[in-house]
């Protein structure tokens, strides 16, 4: 059984820094995408970062970029979220996700729909 599992969420002021984990089994994700997404209360799932399964091609929307960065260690089976310079509109929980294997070489979707697998979330807090 497929198995995603987040951690290293928690409260942190703004301004802070808190790297995610997530560790995966059930099988092999070295050939998957993988991404992480954040939702805050009453507002919709939003994308947050992904990384391509081959060459490490990674994308982010505006509101992270140059302060969140993903990172994966396939040995480990595991992605990382580091997130730096933390704002209070960070505050959400927050999931990771991957594909199926064997998308293309270079992949990174931004859409939720096209992930297949998907964690239970992490709570992460940023206080002003």
């Amino acid at each position: 059984q497929v198995q995603l599992v987040e951690s290293g969420g928690g409260l942190v002021q703004a301004g802070g820094s808190l790297r995610l984990s997530c560790a995966a089994s059930g099988r092999t994700f070295s050939t998957s995408a993988l991404g992480w997404f954040r939702q805050a209360p009453g507002k919709e799932r939003e994308f947050v970062a992904a990384i391509s399964w081959k060459g490490g091609i990674t994308k982010y929307p505006d509101s992270v970029k140059g302060r969140f960065t993903i990172s994966r260690d396939n040995a480990k089976n595991t992605v990382y979220l580091q997130m730096n310079s933390l704002i209070p509109e960070d505050t959400a929980v927050y999931y990771c996700a991957s594909t199926k294997p064997f998308p293309g070489f270079t992949t990174t979707p931004s859409a939720d729909e096209s992930y297949d697998y998907w964690g239970q979330g992490t709570q992460v807090t940023v206080s002003s």
